[in-house]
């Protein structure tokens, strides 16, 4: 099992769950989080970040519910494997269709989005 190293700023305007999602997310889109890799306990990684349980779980849910980790009961909570292409492409557009509704609701215009993507 991986030791999972994420600095959480408890004075940061993000929720802590949110930091550890998105650094978790990271970790996985690059690859240092690799498809099968089991993931500690949340008490475990809660302890362990000075966390409580419930910012890691609810963290673990909501990378499970973006198709990132599985959780498999007792098996615990594993990197789930890459997405094959029609899963990986639906993915694609329900993330893209959230991001353009988030630009709408600013009231930016979509002609503009290029050039926001390309500063990421």
């Amino acid at each position: 099992m991986p030791e999972i190293d994420i600095a959480i700023d408890p004075g940061s305007a993000i929720p802590p769950f949110e930091q550890l999602r998105d650094g978790l997310r990271e970790r996985i889109a690059s690859g240092g989080l690799r498809p099968g890799t089991k993931l500690p306990p949340v008490r475990t990684l809660a302890t362990s970040l000075g966390l409580a349980a419930n910012t890691v779980a609810r963290s673990y849910r909501e990378l499970e519910a973006e198709g990132f980790v599985e959780t498999r009961g007792r098996g615990g909570t594993v990197v789930a494997p890459r997405l094959d292409s029609p899963q990986r492409h639906q993915r694609m557009l329900e993330l893209t269709r959230e991001y353009v509704a988030a630009v709408d609701a600013l009231g930016v215009d979509r002609a503009e989005i290029p050039g926001y993507l390309g500063r990421v």
